[in-house]
């Protein structure tokens, strides 16, 4: 069983109907439910405003205020990007087909939330959406390392020739005789020179992206 619960947005006018929702879902062995009731879809609205996690929404073909078609239009306008599914119980192919050219993922009859049918529609989905969201990570991320890679070869050797010269000036400094404190000031910039060549071999050999969050906006590669 997964450890994690999965999130169900449930949006209907009763909430004794999501009481019954939760309870046919508690059977279900395969994964545990979460179910979040909203009486319409201007409360939906609103609570998903407030950014809460989300993995599913499920909607009845009844809605006070505006119907489920609205507010699946005004969920796509908005940029949500969470899968839904429309309960009903009408049988009408052409209202099957309009609401899953609106993206709606699956289209039940009311009957079918009493049986495995609805539970394992609901993990299917959410198991979808979450590998195509890891699939795009992976596609930023791979070219994110693409960009840095090219930016380290264009830039490595115009990096490293100065500090290779910086050795250079410093070895020669080192066979003269010099003052005790000028001797500390060679060793720290030995010793800051190596670390930067360290670092710029690390980015030479950079096999995965390890961007991090440093202040505020600002991100760093992790090189550690």
């Amino acid at each position: 069983m997964n450890t994690k619960p999965i999130r169900v947005l449930y949006v209907n006018e009763l909430e004794s109907d999501a009481d019954v929702i939760r309870g046919y879902l508690a059977k279900f062995e395969g994964t545990r439910f979460e179910v979040v009731w909203q009486q319409s879809g201007e409360k939906a609205l609103e609570y998903l405003a407030q950014q809460p996690v989300v993995d599913v929404i499920v909607t009845e073909d009844t809605l006070p205020g505006m119907s489920n078609v609205e507010f699946t239009r005004k969920l796509k306008e908005l940029k949500y990007d969470i899968p839904s599914v429309f309960l009903t119980t009408s049988e009408d192919v052409n209202l099957a087909v309009e609401v899953m050219r609106m993206g709606v993922k699956d289209y039940l009859l009311k009957k079918d939330i009493a049986s495995r049918v609805f539970p394992q529609s609901l993990l299917r989905i959410v198991e979808k959406g979450r590998l195509r969201q890891e699939l795009t990570e992976l596609e930023i991320k791979k070219k994110r390392l693409e960009a840095m890679q090219e930016i380290v070869v264009n830039i490595s050797q115009k990096i490293s020739e100065p500090l290779e010269e910086m050795n250079k000036i410093v070895a020669s400094i080192e066979q003269k005789e010099v003052p005790e404190k000028a001797a500390k000031y060679l060793n720290l910039i030995k010793d800051n020179v190596a670390r930067m060549q360290v670092k710029l071999e690390k980015l030479r050999n950079l096999k995965e992206d390890k961007t991090v969050k440093y202040i505020r906006d600002i991100k760093m590669i992790d090189l550690s």
